[in-house]
């Protein structure tokens, strides 16, 4: 990358730290959350160096080590303030000032118009670290963007996280509907079952009630009974025409 290059990245790296309004209310939901959690601790603070930024992202749940204040954070954001998230529009310079090491002094240009460019740059630079409480004696712009382009990327990451663990708890839901669909229509299966049964049973039971109400039953087994006691009295009759007679000597 030409001098020139590196001094515009780290102008327009500056300028864009500066005039994101995405990034400016990023940072106010961050010090709000803070400031909630250190609640007690000591007084609300009134801002914070742009150096513990990413500490976000190492800051883990106590119930699953596995979710970060950062994740947290892009939830809330995401709900309650959808315009933040034109944060890597807004920012789309920085990854390209976090290149650049370190300023390049004057005597490393022969013309007024860089040399013009590297004092704006510089300015630029200068004000953007005051602003955002660094100290600019000891701020290099490959630290102070690196910042940036590292909070950038964990918010990137973090976003697609989410977005899984999100898809996957829906899925765990979905199986969970159909796992109770199903159970309950084997519920309903088998008391229709059991209705068809004790239906049937019920209905033979009836049939009994109704005709021993009306005489049928008796009227059924009388016959029942002459038919039987004729047929026996028949198979004994041809029993004893059949049986040969024995005479006896005496």
């Amino acid at each position: 990358m030409s001098h020139p290059s590196l001094l515009s990245a780290i102008r327009a790296g500056s300028k864009a730290v500066l005039q994101s309004s995405s990034l400016q209310q990023l940072l106010e939901v961050v010090l709000a959350f803070g400031n909630y959690m250190n609640k007690g601790q000591r007084g609300n603070a009134f801002g914070f160096k742009i150096s513990s930024l990413n500490k976000i992202a190492d800051t883990k749940s106590s119930i699953d080590k596995n979710i970060t204040l950062l994740h947290y954070l892009i939830t809330v954001v995401e709900k309650k303030y959808p315009k933040v998230l034109h944060l890597h529009e807004e920012l789309r310079d920085i990854p390209q000032a976090a290149k650049v090491n370190q300023f390049i002094t004057l005597a490393s240009f022969s013309f007024s118009d860089v040399e013009d460019l590297l004092t704006e740059a510089k300015d630029l630079f200068s004000k953007a670290v005051k602003h955002f409480g660094e100290d600019t004696d000891k701020m290099q712009p490959d630290e102070f963007f690196g910042i940036f382009d590292q909070f950038l990327q964990a918010v990137t990451e973090a976003k697609q996280e989410n977005e899984n663990m999100r898809k996957r708890k829906e899925e765990e839901e979905r199986r969970a509907r159909m796992e109770a669909q199903l159970k309950e229509q084997r519920e309903r299966e088998r008391k229709a079952r059991k209705a068809k049964e004790t239906g049937e049973e019920s209905g033979e039971f009836d049939d009994l009630v109704s005709a021993l109400r009306s005489g049928e039953v008796f009227d059924k087994d009388l016959t029942k009974l002459k038919r039987n006691r004729k047929r026996i009295t028949n198979q004994l009759a041809e029993s004893g025409r059949e049986r040969p007679v024995t005479k006896l000597n005496f």
